[in-house]
C-alpha cells in the first residue's frame, strides 16, 4: 500500500483519476480490455470527474460497482446506479458491459447472478473510498473478512446510515435504507490494483485507524494495508491525524 497526500480534494482526484486510467490504459494495451469497479459518494466526485475526461478506449472495459442500496428506486437521487448513469456511464462512450446492482429485485437471486458475472473474468483496477466507520464498500464493522461471496446482503449500521444523511443523499435518517448489496471484502481485495479517493476532515480518524491501526475488521478498510497494489489518495484534512505524514 502506498499513501499520497494532495492540498484539496481536486488535486487529490485529478491525482487518482490519472491514475486510474493509466492503469486502464495499460490493461488494454496488455490483454486487449479491462475490469474495473467504480465507487460512488461524495469521495468519489473529483475522482471520477477526472476519469471521464481521460483518453481511453471505453469499448474495451466492462464495469462493476461496488454496491447499491436494497429497495431504492433508481431514479432516487441516493440510488449508486442514478448516481453511475449521471457521473459516469453519460459521459464516456459506450463501454465493452455494464452491471449495475439492481437493489430493487431479489436481493439473493441479484448476489448470485453478479457473483457468476464477476467470477468469469478478474478485476484489474477498482476505484473505493473509506467510509466515517472505517466501511470498505458497505461492509461495516465487524465486517466479514472471510466470505468468498464476492456480493452479499449486508445490514448498514447506524454511524454509516448517519453519513449517507449528513451528505444529503436522503430527507431524513429513517429514510435511509437499512439494507443493501455489497462486493465483500475478499473480492475487493482480489483487484489487481486499488485506487482509494479519502478527502475531507470527517473522515480523519477512520484514514489514521485503517492505515495506521492493525488490520482489522472492526476497520474494515485496513485489509487495504496488505495490498501490494493500493495506492491510497488522501488531501491535508483527511491526513491531518496520520503520525507519519507523506508528502505526493
Amino acid at each position: 500500500m502506498q499513501i499520497r497526500i494532495y492540498e484539496n480534494p481536486q488535486i487529490l482526484g485529478k491525482g487518482a483519476g490519472s491514475e486510474a486510467a493509466q492503469l486502464i490504459r495499460n490493461a488494454i494495451t496488455e490483454q486487449g480490455h479491462a475490469t474495473i469497479i467504480l465507487a460512488t459518494g461524495t469521495s468519489q466526485f473529483e475522482t471520477l470527474k477526472q476519469l471521464v475526461a481521460e483518453e481511453i478506449d471505453w469499448s474495451n472495459v466492462t464495469m462493476f460497482h461496488l454496491d447499491e442500496y436494497i429497495g431504492l428506486s433508481e431514479a432516487h437521487p441516493a440510488s449508486f446506479r442514478n448516481y453511475l448513469t449521471q457521473r459516469f456511464i453519460s459521459s464516456v462512450p459506450a463501454l465493452k458491459a455494464i452491471h449495475l446492482i439492481n437493489g430493487e429485485s431479489d436481493a439473493e437471486e441479484e448476489c448470485k447472478r453478479l457473483n457468476e458475472l464477476i467470477s468469469r473474468q478478474p478485476v484489474d483496477v477498482a476505484l473505493v473510498g473509506i467510509g466515517e466507520n472505517g466501511h470498505l464498500a458497505f461492509n461495516d464493522p465487524p465486517a466479514d473478512f472471510e466470505t468468498a461471496q464476492p456480493y452479499l446482503v449486508v445490514e448498514l449500521d447506524e454511524q454509516c446510515r448517519k453519513q449517507q444523511f449528513g451528505e444529503g443523499w436522503f430527507r431524513s435518517l429513517e429514510d435511509v435504507p437499512r439494507h443493501a448489496i455489497s462486493m465483500s471484502i475478499r473480492q475487493i481485495t482480489k483487484s489487481k490494483q486499488i485506487i482509494c479517493s479519502v478527502p475531507d476532515s470527517r473522515k480523519a480518524t477512520a484514514v489514521r485507524d485503517c492505515l495506521e491501526g492493525p488490520v482489522s475488521n472492526m476497520h474494515p478498510a485496513s485489509i487495504l494495508q496488505e495490498h501490494p497494489g493500493c495506492i491510497v489518495y488522501l488531501d491535508e484534512n483527511s491526513a491531518s491525524l496520520l503520525s507519519a505524514k507523506r508528502e505526493s
